[in-house]
């Protein structure tokens, strides 16, 4: 199988049944059945899923980017070749996290769950606790000065209000 192909199917595949399928669509649906409740007033439905639309958006665009710029996967254990800088890299260096909270504030808007809320924080620690402790470290071991520039240039979680001119990938 060609590199890009089994890129694309790696990369879909941890979307669905791992990641983002999980923290999304499994658990959410485990945790409210789906169930929106009867008196949600129209403007909140509509809120959330501008909030669900706009964290699912940076999912997409970043894994696309990764098979494409990066030309590797979303999958830790097959990561990209070149360090992905570009697309909503620009603005925060943890696009995929953080449109995934995002998304998840829409589902716990939109079906009012205490239990999604207290798992979207306990979430927000862990993807802290893995970027701080795994995932910038190894990025530093892997791409060197080429890593240390962009994240002295773009924060962590809160994004820049002007896209990051050093990009090129």
């Amino acid at each position: 199988m060609a590199p890009f192909r089994r890129n694309v199917i790696v990369s879909i595949l941890f979307t669905i049944f791992c990641g983002p399928g999980i923290v999304l669509v499994y658990l959410p649906l485990w945790l409210t059945r789906f169930r929106v409740p009867a008196a949600e007033p129209r403007w909140q439905i509509a809120l959330a899923g501008v909030l669900i639309a706009a964290g699912v958006a940076p999912l997409v665009e970043s894994a696309r980017r990764f098979i494409y710029a990066g030309r590797g996967t979303l999958v830790p254990t097959a990561p990209t070749e070149h360090l992905v800088v570009s697309g909503f890299y620009r603005f925060v260096r943890n696009p995929m996290y953080v449109g995934v909270l995002i998304a998840l504030a829409g589902e716990v808007l939109l079906f009012r769950s205490r239990g999604l809320l207290l798992f979207a924080v306990f979430l927000w620690l862990g993807f802290h606790l893995f970027v701080s402790l795994y995932e910038e470290p190894t990025l530093t071991r892997r791409y060197g000065d080429e890593y240390l520039r962009f994240k002295q240039n773009v924060p962590r979680w809160l994004p820049r209000l002007t896209a990051w001119k050093g990009a090129h990938k």
